[in-house]
């Protein structure tokens, strides 16, 4: 009997993302190729650079990251929808590798993201992939929303976090999907440790952030310091603005995620643990990915054992 059609659907999840790598090794390394790949936000990120064959050259960076190397793709902006603007990110995608037209790729993809004005689901599969991870990736509140043909697209995880049904549509017969949401409503807030100078380690001295901090005016900068660590978690009982984003975000993904799963079930549900991995870690690949890797390990014997009865 032929092998069916393996597809994998990575969800969405910010900074825990990073344990998609893992995941995607760890199904390489067993024999497991999937033959269609979906992911939303990061899921898309992982995805999209596994598809375009720089998976290693993304785990590299990822694993070697410090805020120092973060900081200078998070171009802040006052205006324009968000926090930040993406443009450096798809720069930084681009300067990967991560740049083919979709629709040029061996193995099937889709990008999920949602259309901001009429809350529908889009598949991006079609165009630069850049473009289509930029798009996915766009979170409320933190990243300005992405322009395509006519329409202002924002995170895909609003509307589909972990993308089964795009599999399927694209032809897939055994699901993988990978939740990063399943155990973080509930976690508790972790108190930031601010360094001696009240800036977070991303604005540690020397790094990109602290140049710009530095250049401003006085009066500017002393506002920016004083509003900087009002944005984190100022004791044991208020959360901070992240910390309300974060976990806003958590339990919306969550029911959407268990709501979805129940009315469209993979085959095989991997559910990473990292429940004290906050929204913006992204310095923590190495653990992550590792996280990613031991989760996979442990659904390889069900995953086998179905894909080749």
């Amino acid at each position: 009997m032929a092998r069916p059609r393996i597809g994998l659907a990575l969800g969405s999840g910010s900074a825990r993302g990073w344990s998609h790598i893992g995941v995607i090794e760890g199904l390489l390394e067993a024999g497991v190729r999937p033959d269609v790949v979906c992911g939303t936000s990061i899921g898309a990120l992982v995805g999209g650079a596994y598809v375009c064959g720089r998976l290693m050259e993304l785990k590299a960076w990822a694993e070697a990251a410090t805020w120092r190397e973060i900081a200078p793709l998070l171009d802040v902006r006052l205006t324009g929808g968000g926090l930040i603007d993406g443009g450096r990110i798809q720069e930084f995608l681009k300067g990967l590798g991560i740049a083919t037209a979709i629709e040029a790729l061996d193995t099937p993809f889709a990008a999920v993201a949602t259309d901001l004005a009429s809350g529908r689901e889009v598949w991006i599969r079609q165009g630069a992939i850049d473009e289509a991870i930029r798009a996915s990736i766009a979170m409320p509140g933190i990243f300005s929303p992405a322009r395509q043909d006519g329409r202002w697209l924002v995170d895909g995880g609003l509307v589909n976090p972990v993308p089964v049904s795009v599999c399927r549509a694209l032809g897939a017969e055994f699901i993988i999907a990978v939740n990063l949401n399943g155990d973080l409503v509930g976690r508790r807030f972790v108190e930031e440790r601010a360094p001696p100078n009240g800036r977070p380690e991303w604005a540690a001295e020397g790094s990109a952030v602290a140049r710009l901090l530095d250049g401003m005016p006085e009066g500017l900068r002393q506002f920016v310091d004083e509003m900087g660590p009002k944005l984190m978690r100022q004791g044991p009982e208020t959360p901070g603005y992240f910390d309300v984003l974060a976990n806003s975000l958590n339990i919306m993904q969550d029911q959407i995620t268990r709501t979805r799963l129940a009315g469209e079930p993979p085959h095989i549900v991997v559910l990473p643990r990292l429940r004290d991995v906050g929204l913006l870690e992204f310095q923590r690949g190495a653990e992550v990915i590792a996280e990613g890797r031991a989760s996979i390990e442990a659904a390889l014997p069900n995953i086998v054992r179905q894909v080749e009865r």
